[in-house]
């Protein structure tokens, strides 16, 4: 690629290699072009004896300066290479340079003309290749010539570039840039090559650090990895570089952002399915621009997938010359027969790929979609006959041909199903990412004790610590036999902690998988009881599907979850990091927020994506042999929680319109769907119903809570205190215990309390004594009961002692433009 090219990378690249890019993104490569180079400039205009006095002289000999046979093969070589430039046409040293055709062979092959030339007039065979490319990295170092991309970067960038760039031409950035590098915990291969990038445009491009344009950095991005940004992992560079203040405020924090393809316009989503008819590819187009401001962008492919794609273009398959949306009945007909069914391509056990034809599962969504075009078109006519006049015509598709009832009916029995497998597995799911976060833990931990290629023994199992190279922030083992591949302990310990969180939050609260990314530390707040004053934490969920804000209470189980992941996220100074995220459904990058779910990726901090955390739940019960009905693994959906949450809360007395609150639906109706019905529920429930008769209507459940009822729900949170702790019973239910606490299974207890639990404790051995003394063999084993349960509930009391620790969560961080935090401090147990 040369440097000509190059120049239009921030217009030509996001749309170049068959990636196409939205308008929003285009103007964003636009907003940044790369420096031109320019065709002359001071030190290509000099002398060559100007030159030479200035090369041979401090700080570009301070390596060899005690040196003297050194510093006569450098004088040597710099008078070659020069004398070689001098008779090329040209009246600069750049100049000179291109027009050698040196510029093209790359920094490995630009020598063959140069010795060429050198030889017959050095009279000697004498090797002078290495000392030739030292002095041709010299004369850039010191911007006598400026190469192109190209030719640095082909084969690969000089290994000694960095090292010349931070002496001769700016040592105090390349020591500032060096710091960042040193102070990340990135591995020794990641610094390396920053600072290799940084290098190679200041070799290009000319100046200092200070002087890299967010444009130079894009067009290096397009030449290393063809015009990708996403693939070219050492582009962590422009983190630092923006950390250092080099890009200004205003420039993307993550050269990620330039990576999507952001917001497609509706001509771009239509032309993707190669419509022949333009007058209808026009209407196609100005239809979904007409609906834009009323959906988001997913939603909007969705709609040109289904007119542009299976609608329209399935037709001109079909009907070669096609041009009216006036349809014949019959065409209409076979068309609706065939967007109900799809065929895809399956490999049988014997390597054989065969098609199967089956329902398509948003087939009637399609086609709801499709009427609501024709009807659309109808009614705007009638206001714009000009525009939409011509094309009005009557829809082939009926009220009735949209009947989902039966649909409907299915897809509840499919839902239910799945809930009713999950709900008994979820404490055994909630165990195993327990366990296996724990185990990564102890492994990881146990590897960092351990010196390399030392043997280890944690969770189980006998590991050997791999050589790494130096540097390296990751730790990896292998087993001990040498069998196996190597095991990259740290990622597994990262692994396995953000599955847990995500378990934990999910079935803990119910939220949406497109909700949980962007909880942040702006999320937790405090709930002042109105009688009591007593704080009651809230967790904030922002408004995502429905648009409409809610809050959760805080269990103290959520707690810990949530104390957990910011002692882990927390920053050296005490804050918690803003991270830009991606929003996949808008295509938009997200304003910097301090996010719970972030981790370390290489050089930089970023959000963990939805998409993520849904593969990682999904591999969670790998290992644990557990099936479906249909003997396959059972796999786990963000969304599985959700319905086991309604589901859990529900059947456990929490009313159904408060259900409806905390899930965040609009209709109960969504609310009752989510809920999965069990026979033994019917048959009480409808007992219930007979005994109490019309003292308790059902309409009074389905509808908004009064302020008397919410008040009274938040009063069930006072309730729960007891002497020795805190009641689990659900809402609004009557104690079936006796208030027969210690024998309680739901009694939370209170740390604080311990002392009256030994008392009690000393207190039952008495009296059991007395009761096998006395003969009283009746009561002997009730006390026995009460004994044990009291030092099962000591037990617990010691297990959450050990086990939980105060964490001081701080206030939510809030960035100045240099990147430092303002944090304060609070204490979440």
């Amino acid at each position: 690629m040369t440097a000509t090219v190059l120049t239009a990378t921030a217009a030509a690249a996001p749309a170049a290699g068959g990636v196409e890019v939205g308008p929003d993104m285009q103007q964003l490569w636009r907003s940044y072009p790369p420096r031109v180079c320019a065709p002359r400039w001071r030190s290509t205009e000099l002398s060559t004896e100007a030159v030479l006095a200035r090369l041979l002289t401090a700080p570009f000999t301070a390596d060899i300066e005690n040196n003297r046979e050194a510093l006569q093969r450098r004088r040597r070589g710099l008078r070659r290479v020069l004398g070689w430039l001098g008779d090329q046409p040209g009246d600069t040293w750049q100049a000179r340079w291109l027009a050698s055709g040196a510029d093209a062979m790359g920094n490995a092959g630009w020598c063959s003309p140069v010795l060429a030339w050198v030889r017959p007039r050095a009279g000697d065979g004498v090797t002078v290749t290495s000392n030739l490319r030292v002095c041709a990295q010299i004369l850039v170092c010191a911007d006598v010539i400026r190469p192109s991309l190209d030719w640095v970067l082909t084969p690969r960038a000089p290994q000694n570039l960095v090292a010349l760039m931070a002496q001769l031409r700016d040592p105090t950035g390349f020591a500032e840039l060096a710091a960042l590098c040193d102070a990340s915990p990135a591995g020794r291969t990641m610094k390396t090559a920053a600072l290799r990038r940084a290098a190679t445009i200041l070799a290009v491009k000319g100046g200092t650090l200070r002087e890299i344009t967010v444009g130079d950095c894009l067009e290096l991005s397009a030449a290393v990895d063809g015009r990708s940004v996403r693939r070219n992992a050492a582009m962590g560079f422009y983190q630092l570089l923006h950390t250092m203040g080099v890009f200004g405020p205003d420039a993307p924090s993550r050269m990620r952002a330039f990576a999507t393809t952001g917001q497609l316009s509706p001509a771009q989503l239509i032309d993707r399915y190669g419509i022949e008819c333009r007058p209808v590819r026009d209407v196609l187009v100005a239809y979904l621009q007409e609906r834009q401001p009323m959906l988001d962008h997913t939603s909007l492919a969705s709609l040109a997938a289904a007119l542009g794609g299976l609608f329209w273009r399935d037709l001109e398959r079909r009907h070669p010359g096609i041009d009216s949306l006036h349809l014949h009945p019959d065409v209409a007909a076979a068309w609706k027969q065939r967007v109900m069914i799809k065929t895809r391509r399956v490999v049988g056990p014997d390597g054989q790929v065969s098609q199967v034809r089956e329902r398509r599962t948003g087939g009637l969504h399609n086609i709801a979609g499709v009427r609501a075009f024709y009807l659309d078109i109808a009614q705007w006519a009638m206001e714009e006959p000009s525009r939409w006049g011509p094309w009005a015509a009557p829809c082939p598709i009926r009220a009735e041909d949209l009947a989902r009832q039966k649909e409907l009916r299915s897809r509840k029995s499919r839902m239910d199903q799945r809930t009713r497998e999950r709900l008994p597995v979820l404490p055994l799911l909630v165990r195993h990412v327990h366990t296996l976060r724990v185990d990564a833990a102890a492994r990881l931990q146990a590897a960092h004790d351990t010196a390399l290629g030392a043997t280890f023994t944690a969770a189980g199992g006998e590991l050997r610590r791999s050589m790494t190279g130096a540097g390296s922030s990751r730790i990896w083992a292998a087993h001990p036999s040498g069998d196996g591949k190597r095991r990259d302990l740290t990622g597994e310990a990262d692994r396995a902690f953000w599955t847990w969180a995500a378990v934990e939050t999910l079935r803990h609260t119910g939220i949406r998988i497109e909700e949980l990314p962007e909880l942040s530390h702006h999320s937790l707040i405090h709930y002042t009881l109105p009688g009591t004053g007593e704080l009651v934490p809230l967790l904030q969920i922002a408004p995502s599907k429905t648009d409409t804000e809610r809050l959760l209470v805080v269990s103290p189980e959520l707690a810990d979850v949530l104390a957990a992941i910011i002692t882990r996220i927390r920053q050296p100074d005490g804050g918690v990091g803003c991270v830009t995220s991606y929003d996949s459904h808008e295509r938009t990058w997200n304003p910097p927020m301090p996010l719970l779910f972030q981790r370390r990726f290489s050089i930089e901090q970023r959000a963990i994506p939805g998409g993520t955390i849904r593969d990682w739940l999904n591999r969670a019960l790998d290992g644990t042999g557990i099936t479906d009905a249909a003997g396959q693994p059972l796999r786990f959906t963000p969304h599985d929680f959700r319905r086991l949450f309604i589901t859990d809360a529900v059947l456990h007395g929490m009313p159904p319109h408060i259900a409806q609150l905390v899930a965040g639906h609009r209709d109960i109706n969504t609310t009752m769907g989510y809920k999965a019905v069990y026979p033994e529920e019917v048959i009480n429930g409808h007992r219930a119903f007979i005994a109490r008769r019309r003292g308790m209507r059902p309409s009074e459940e389905y509808r908004t809570p009064t302020d008397e009822e919410w008040e009274e729900f938040l009063g069930h949170f006072e309730r729960r205190k007891l002497a020795l702790g805190t009641c689990g019973r659900s809402y609004a239910t009557p104690c079936i215990h006796e208030h027969s606490c210690l024998r309680c299974p739901l009694l939370r207890p209170d740390p604080a309390e311990r002392n009256r639990l030994v008392e009690i404790r000393d207190n039952l051995i008495a009296r059991t004594a007395e009761a096998r003394r006395e003969g009283w063999l009746g009561e002997v084993e009730g006390l026995q009961i009460s004994l044990e349960a009291t030092r099962q509930k000591l037990d617990h009391v010691d297990q959450i002692t050990n086990h939980r620790r105060s964490v001081a969560l701080g206030m939510p961080t809030f960035g100045d433009s240099a990147g430092r935090t303002l944090t304060g401090q609070t204490t979440l147990s």
